[in-house]
């Protein structure tokens, strides 16, 4: 976790504008299309085959007034939210110019990472002001502040299915889970590191938990202990993701690896781990950098310290996408359908299609 986690960030400065937002006393925020032009008499120009309905291929948002650590997109993928060093939460539309049509604010410190409820109405958020936040993404404000840990919160994870619980990761080693109708948490698992990933499985059963260990703990939920330890890494978990069809776990550690583990039940002991991608280095930074999957699994995405999105192929073990562009450390990437988004360092967020097909 890096020291600038604590630091103030600074006042917004004025920009040229194209969008604007209607909202109390809000930063002020830009989307800008990028897109290629042929620059020389008589040069070839590719058709590229378009696979959403963004307004360019590629679109750059800017607004953050400081590092953009986490960004997810809502169930239906329409929406994406943001949260960074600047302690704002941002929505944005996924389609058209990606216009930011709200501004949340109400915590102390950075936002470390956000997370949508199951029916797109709520944002859930960790931060280093040691709370966890819902928020109505209605009415634009928070409705619940979660207290009870005694450092940072460096992730934040609720449950796909039956009754929604929420489950942070904190610096003070332990692993809480939250009834957001409750005021206090319902029960708190202790680790003897600090914890900086967590994520549940699909019936919400169990709770992942990494931390600096290098070790992923698989929390039974009703009987308040391991069930399993997930070992391999040779550093810090910096990231944890469930698959879509809730049988695999994906992780992102600081040993410059990203693996795939085997979490269906039973599955024999010592064959949980699948497959070790790299090619996605952390840099001197040690950001939490945090992965995800495609739609349909057969794909991975995360950022990495050299500025670039990096996307492997699963069953070929192979990077099929390094995409440039960010000038500042990825610290994550959501995928829906055909469109990747990516959040940075270097305090903007892409959103842009990715035609898998090109590469089948």
């Amino acid at each position: 976790m890096s020291d600038k986690r604590k630091e103030t960030p600074t006042s917004p400065t004025s920009t040229t504008l194209t969008k604007k937002l209607k909202h109390d006393d809000p930063p002020q925020l830009s989307v800008v299309a990028t897109t290629t032009s042929a620059r020389s008499a008589g040069a070839v120009i590719r058709q590229v085959k378009r696979t959403s309905d963004l307004a360019a291929p590629i679109m750059l948002l800017t607004g953050h007034q400081g590092e953009v650590y986490s960004c997810k997109f809502s169930p239906d993928g329409r929406r994406l939210a943001s949260g960074g060093f600047d302690r704002m939460i941002y929505l944005w539309n996924a389609f058209g110019e990606c216009t930011n049509y709200m501004a949340m604010k109400g915590h102390a410190g950075p936002v470390l990472e956000v997370q949508w409820s199951q029916d797109g109405k709520n944002i859930y958020s960790a931060s280093t002001d040691k709370t966890a936040g819902v928020w109505d993404t209605t009415i634009g404000e928070r409705v619940k502040k979660l207290k009870g840990h005694t450092s940072f919160l460096n992730s934040i994870a609720s449950t796909r299915r039956n009754s929604e619980l929420l489950a942070t990761g904190s610096d003070d080693s332990t692993v809480k889970l939250w009834d957001p109708r409750s005021k206090h948490a319902v029960h708190t698992f202790t680790h003897k590191f600090p914890v900086t990933a967590v994520e549940f499985s699909m019936d919400g059963g169990l709770v992942f938990a990494g931390g600096l260990d290098n070790q992923i703990r698989a929390w039974d939920v009703r009987k308040g202990e391991v069930a399993y330890t997930l070992t391999g890494h040779l550093d810090t978990i910096t990231g944890l993701r469930l698959s879509p069809d809730g049988d695999q776990l994906l992780s992102n550690a600081m040993d410059n690896t990203v693996r795939i583990w085997d979490i269906k039940p039973f599955a024999p002991p010592g064959t949980r781990l699948q497959h070790i991608l790299e090619g996605a280095p952390h840099g001197f930074e040690k950001n939490l950098l945090r992965p995800c999957w495609s739609a349909d699994a057969d794909y991975v995405a995360t950022g990495a310290g050299d500025r670039s999105v990096v996307v492997w192929d699963v069953a070929a073990r192979k990077i099929v996408y390094k995409l440039p562009g960010h000038k500042g450390v990825v610290n994550e990437v959501a995928w829906t359908d055909t469109v990747l988004a990516s959040a940075s360092n270097d305090r903007t967020l892409f959103v842009g299609e990715l035609n898998i097909e090109e590469v089948k």
